[in-house]
């Protein structure tokens, strides 16, 4: 498999698109989820590790999971993070970890899984009982969010009522949507949600 991530990580995090998305949701995700020194938490497509530097330092351990390895080495670069967050590069749908979670955080990984049915079974199968989930991603938009031709993505963004659907499907409760932020680009207006659920 390709890494489709491989020239843009070691810019990434200067990106200010990267800057505004982790500082918003990372925020928002403080702000209405309960993150505590006794969690495991699984951060699914942890990039170079800009999101789970908000809970990497309340909580207990922090295993960082994507396909990038280029992202993933530049997170493991990141000294803040040494002794709380353990990188691991694989496809969790094809090859589970074998370990269960209290939390799964993911900023802006969604859009790149074509199976979101599959992806949401697999986080239940990765959680604890009474383990959460905090996943944010794009409402839905009429694809102009990313360029027209960039690989790798299979969704413009998710409507909140079929996202519940799916959540419930994959025996989620509590399901609760707020807001993150709102990204300005190129003239248009692009909602990010912070969705939370309980298994």
């Amino acid at each position: 498999m390709s890494d489709l991530f491989k020239e843009k990580a070691d810019n990434w995090d200067a990106r200010p698109m990267s800057q505004i998305l982790s500082e918003g949701v990372g925020k928002t995700l403080l702000d209405n989820v309960e993150v505590n020194s006794g969690q495991s938490v699984m951060d699914f497509g942890a990039g170079t590790g800009l999101l789970c530097g908000y809970v990497a330092p309340i909580v207990k351990r922090v295993v960082a999971v994507d396909i990038s390895p280029a992202m993933l080495e530049r997170l493991a670069q990141k000294v803040e993070l040494h002794g709380k967050v353990e990188t691991v590069c694989q496809d969790v749908l094809k090859q589970p970890l074998s370990e269960e979670f209290d939390l799964i955080i993911s900023a802006m990984a969604l859009h790149h899984v074509k199976d979101t049915e599959g992806l949401l079974s697999a986080f239940a199968g990765h959680l604890a009982v009474g383990g959460r989930v905090a996943l944010a991603d794009l409402d839905k938009e009429d694809g102009s969010f990313h360029p027209a031709d960039v690989e790798g993505v299979y969704h413009h963004g998710f409507d909140r009522d079929e996202l519940l659907q799916l959540l419930e499907a994959a025996g989620f409760s509590d399901v609760e949507f707020v807001t993150a932020l709102e990204v300005e680009r190129d003239g248009g207006s692009y909602p990010i949600f912070l969705v939370t659920a309980r298994k």
